[in-house]
């Protein structure tokens, strides 16, 4: 029963620290990291088994790399193997070396050297990955780069592993045949995952797949991730590079997507039970007692990762900015120097002050990994001198012509080139403002009114003559950022309507409260276009279909925003907060609604929305406050969940 209540300790902790951090805009990851301070062993000592759980943890690495697996494929990796031998060999090697002669001068044993550089030349896979995909950051050349030197760090892992305890044995010679059998067991178990997951394993996800099983997708998704992690570990490889493996042999098939929301849930849980793990590790007393050294260190060792990454990078013809991004990106220790450390200190090669204080700074640089990466971009620009494009020319319009009665385009995507496509054939004048910059260096070269910068900045509203423009088009497709416009717009003009794009009506009465005028929901716009060929197809006249269109638009799309959920409707509590579903009440004798007409049970206090009444065979839409509800009546409801669940209790029982 012990083990259950740590568990429940360390459940309990984590839902409240996570509650507060995100409510504070702080990563998760760091409130994930002070859980395991308060209730490990340094702290208030609520879990001991530390250990135990993270053999459980080290699972949540194995699911992220198995997704991080799916992102690549075979030939995307082989074009990204310059990265990996050019930047990720020589960052490993060159750090290690660095960081040995650093230990040895400090007046470290060569053995302990050895683990000190093995541990500070390792980068957090789980972290930066974790970050990378959460920013989008993936696909740009300092994401790739990152994930290039990662790879060959996790494949660096192994030779460390087993060089250490062979200092305990002293044995030169066991030590170097220990290494090649361990390349020619590596090669082998990769050549033969390559082979399994380019025959066996599409065709198995084929069957299974045809048997149209949810649970029985989700298990065999487990269990190939688990059976490929057990193959490397067995040959003495990590178990995250047989679950990259089995996920990059995945990536190239139809499946992809599924799997990776399959995994995700087991992913996200297990890989906040590793974080708290390592906050478990954090000796308070050392920082009291060593905080100089500790902060020291820190800072040293991440300032020469940084430059070194930023070297090798430049060097196999990367921009000097990626370079910096991804030495920042880079910058922390690593997962796997922890367990370096333990095994380091049950050999007796690394003193306990010295591990105390690698323990210490390794956590603490894990913790500021997620600021940094969030920042590394703005940082490495600074540093460098390649911006790329220039966009200095790019902030004002081509031409120095006086503007008035135009439209101001904010966003120059698809959908926004398509709004001045249309405006131009009418005639109608126009200036966008986008923050991609070769995208403005296109446009303008083909003689666009493009701005460069954000459309939040004062001087680039200013610039496209907002105070003279007739409408204000917001075209992202994203809402908080159109929310951030809209507001800015309005306190430049009061008065220039405000037209939105928004992908779904979730923010719909919000961006209406903030200033816009009027908001059109792809989806709801797309339904309303397919109705509209529907009722043409089946011989509904055109005038009627328009009018009905019409009217649907000027009521803000009101019998379109709830939906009846089905068994895959996303229920997480972000969705629930801002969708609204409909729901079907049906009221018999005993229903306290029966004999009360609609206006005396008050539901538009409750922020519910009657959309229909179905009495018989006959469906009644908007019902009048005066109708009297009658036994065997069906109302058809539309609000947020809770709500709805409160509303039909009302109705049944009148509470």
């Amino acid at each position: 029963m012990d083990g259950f209540f740590e568990i429940l300790a360390i459940l309990t902790s984590a839902v409240f620290i996570v509650w507060l951090f995100r409510h504070l805009h702080l990563p998760a990851i760091l409130a994930y990291l002070v859980t395991g301070m308060l209730v490990g062993e340094h702290g208030f000592a609520w879990a001991h088994h530390h250990v135990d759980y993270e053999h459980f943890a080290e699972l949540g690495i194995v699911f992220l790399l198995f997704t991080l697996g799916l992102e690549f494929s075979v030939p995307k990796l082989l074009a990204m193997r310059h990265l990996v031998l050019a930047v990720g060999s020589l960052q490993v090697g060159i750090s290690l070396v660095v960081f040995i002669l650093i230990s040895l001068a400090l007046g470290q044993t060569f053995a302990s050297s050895l683990v000190i550089g093995g541990v500070l030349a390792l980068s957090s896979t789980a972290i930066v990955i974790k970050q990378l995909s959460e920013s989008g950051a993936m696909k740009k050349k300092s994401g790739q780069i990152s994930v290039s030197v990662l790879l060959f760090q996790d494949v660096a892992v192994v030779p460390l592993l087993i060089i250490i305890p062979m200092f305990a044995m002293d044995s030169d010679a066991s030590m170097g045949l220990a290494l090649l059998f361990a390349l020619v067991k590596g090669v082998f178990v990769v050549g033969l995952l390559l082979l399994t997951g380019k025959w066996l394993l599409p065709r198995l996800f084929h069957l299974i797949a045809q048997v149209r099983t949810d649970e029985l997708f989700v298990l065999t998704t487990l269990l190939v991730t688990l059976l490929a992690s057990a193959l490397t570990l067995w040959f003495g490889l990590s178990m995250a590079l047989g679950a990259f493996l089995a996920g990059m042999m995945l990536g190239e098939s139809q499946y992809k997507h599924q799997l990776e929301a399959d995994i995700r849930p087991y992913r996200d849980i297990l890989l906040g039970l590793f974080f708290v793990t390592v906050g478990m590790k954090l000796n308070i007393n050392v920082l009291i007692e060593f905080p100089l050294i500790v902060l020291g260190v820190m800072f040293g060792f991440m300032a020469l990762k940084v430059l070194i990454i930023r070297f090798l990078a430049v060097k196999a013809g990367e921009l000097s900015k990626d370079g910096w991004a991804s030495g920042f990106m880079l910058a922390q220790m690593g997962e796997f120097g922890f367990v370096l450390i333990a095994l380091a200190t049950q050999v007796e090669l690394l003193p306990m002050k010295v591990a105390s204080i690698l323990l210490g700074v390794g956590v603490i640089s894990m913790a500021i990994t997620p600021f940094m990466v969030d920042n590394a971009t703005k940082w490495s620009l600074k540093l460098s001198n390649d911006k790329g494009v220039d966009t200095t020319e790019l902030e004002t319009l081509p031409d120095n012509s006086t503007l008035s009665d135009h439209v101001v385009i904010c966003g120059f995507g698809r959908v926004g080139q398509t709004v001045s496509r249309f405006l131009k054939q009418e005639d109608i004048s126009f200036v966008a403002i986008d923050i991609d910059p070769l995208r403005v260096t296109k446009a303008r070269a083909a003689g666009e009114n493009v701005l460069f910068g954000s459309s939040r900045q004062t001087e680039l509203l200013h610039a496209a003559h907002l105070s003279q423009a007739k409408l204000v088009v917001i075209a992202f497709g994203e809402d908080k950022q159109s929310l951030d416009v809209v507001e800015k717009v309005r306190t430049l003009s009061k008065n220039v309507p405000i037209l939105v794009r928004t992908r779904n009506d979730d923010q719909l009465q919000v961006l209406k409260d903030a200033g816009a005028d009027e908001v059109v929901p792809e989806i709801l716009e797309g339904s309303l276009m397919l109705v509209s060929q529907v009722l043409s197809l089946t011989g509904v006249p055109f005038s009627r279909i328009f009018k009905r269109v019409q009217k649907e638009r000027n009521s803000h799309y009101s019998h379109l925003h709830g939906f009846f959920q089905g068994e895959h409707t996303d229920m997480s509590a972000e969705a629930i907060e801002r969708i609204e579903f409909a729901h079907a009440v049906h009221l018999n004798d005993d229903s306290y609604a029966v004999g009360h007409s609609i206006a005396e049970l008050m539901l538009g206090n409750s922020h519910m929305i009657i959309v229909a009444l179905k009495r018989g065979d006959q469906e009644i839409e908007d019902p009048e406050g005066s109708t009297v509800l009658e036994d065997q009546d069906t109302l058809i409801v539309r609000g947020k969940p809770r709500r709805v669940e409160l509303t039909e209790r009302f109705l049944q029982e009148g509470t």
